[in-house]
């Protein structure tokens, strides 16, 4: 390892160049180009009348440049073009076309080297085959023309293409690049709604659990301390309140062991999905199956029960009257489930915490929606508070329940001493 931490042999590619390859190749051409222009620079001296050291010299110099064509390519073109009366730098002049021509120099300046390497090529072949080539002088021409196009129009082309597949080929990389962004973007976007849908349905099945059990124990809770006081001097009415705390036991128990049934249940087979790419991860796809289906549950208390749910709370010692406005109507199942349940708990807040007051539940039906509305009185002073625990989530969960169906819910104590629950939930 290095001082910087980097593995020996491994370094970054010097200069302009991006890989290590390319610089090698690189260095390997412009070598080659400059033996080649240094060896035609002895003929070149010579015509100059020029020393041949110096003929070699400039050869080299000149071939050697051919290194810096990846980093200024229209330099190497004109150096070509330039040296071409001199009748060096074939090498340099058809590799540096082709890298012109393969590079992001706009095509007009590509166009207008071209022609100028063309237009060098074929005079400097017309003035020395015109004195060597003792033929018709259109033969000079067209083969200066057929040299010219041979040394200039296929490296142009090779460049060409090469330079537009290496376009093609980084604007697929861009999209591949792209389409794993947005592939990554999207699993975790599956996984976050594969949690939120985890956690809204252990948030619903917890307020189910909250409602069925508060309110049956609440219940069972009230009977017993009636029980307890009146055992031993009424003994008809203490079994009673026993055969009712039983009733409420049972109940309970019941409806725990068809919440829990659900949950055990396995979810229904979801309609096979059209083939598509593996966007999002098996495991998200399967948890939100699996919360939908249980959240999918349709079993549960309505509207018409509500009558009984009264009665249980009368029989418990309250005094609660029910109001109803309006003709029912059967509404969707998560209506009237929630219906249900802002009574029921309202009505276990008025055990739990006004022990004697008066109740009034008020039930109305209007135009496309369903109201409800419990209102305690101030307690008597007269009734044992019953000792239930609170832990504060049952107006909570009315509300979320509420609000989840878009509807209104209000809550708060009256003028009165009392407490009041509304909610208004939409029937569409």
């Amino acid at each position: 390892m290095t001082e910087t931490g980097e593995v020996e042999g491994r370094a970054g590619p010097p200069l302009w160049w991006a890989r290590r390859r390319d610089a090698v190749w690189d260095v390997a051409l412009g070598g080659v180009s400059a033996v080649e222009c240094a060896w035609e620079g002895v003929p070149f001296a010579a015509e100059a009348g020029l020393p041949t050291t110096v003929g070699v010299l400039f050869g080299f110099v000149v071939g050697a440049t051919l290194v810096l064509r990846r980093r200024w390519p229209i330099a190497v073109v004109l150096v070509g073009i330039a040296v071409s009366p001199a009748a060096m730098g074939f090498l340099l002049a058809v590799v540096g076309m082709y890298t012109l021509a393969s590079s992001e120099v706009p095509r007009r300046i590509t166009a207008t080297l071209a022609s100028m390497s063309l237009a060098a090529t074929f005079v400097v072949m017309y003035m020395r085959t015109r004195g060597d080539v003792e033929a018709d002088p259109t033969l000079v021409v067209v083969l200066s023309v057929f040299v010219a196009v041979a040394l200039t129009v296929p490296p142009v082309l090779f460049g060409l293409y090469i330079g537009a597949r290496r376009r093609l080929m980084e604007s697929l990389q861009e999209r591949a690049d792209s389409l794993e962004r947005e592939l990554s973007l999207l699993a975790d976007r599956a996984e976050e709604r594969a949690e939120w849908a985890r956690t809204e349905e252990r948030t619903r099945i917890a307020r189910e659990m909250h409602d069925v059990v508060a309110h049956r124990v609440s219940l069972m809770v009230v009977h017993a301390a009636a029980l307890e006081a009146v055992a031993v001097k009424d003994p008809a009415r203490a079994a009673k309140n026993a055969a009712l705390v039983g009733d409420m036991g049972r109940q309970a128990l019941t409806e725990l062991r068809e919440m829990l049934g659900v949950l055990r249940a396995p979810p229904k087979p979801a309609p096979a999905p059209v083939p598509a790419p593996d966007l999002v991860p098996v495991a998200a796809v399967a948890a939100v199956a699996a919360a939908g289906a249980v959240c999918g549950v349709e079993d549960g208390p309505s509207l018409g029960e509500l009558e009984a749910l009264v009665g249980q709370s009368r029989a418990a010692g309250m005094a609660v009257e029910m109001l109803v406005h309006g003709e029912g109507a059967a509404y969707a199942a998560d209506v009237e489930q929630t219906a249900f349940r802002v009574v029921q708990e309202a009505l276990t807040n008025c055990h739990k915490h006004a022990p004697g007051a008066r109740v009034v539940v008020r039930l109305a039906h209007r135009a496309g929606e369903v109201a409800m509305q419990v209102e305690n009185g101030p307690c008597d002073g007269k009734s044992p508070e019953p000792g239930l625990p609170s832990g504060g989530n049952g107006l909570v969960g009315m509300r979320e329940r509420v609000l989840g169906l878009g509807g209104v819910f209000v809550s708060g104590p009256t003028d009165a001493g009392g407490f009041k629950v509304s909610a208004v939930l939409p029937t569409a």
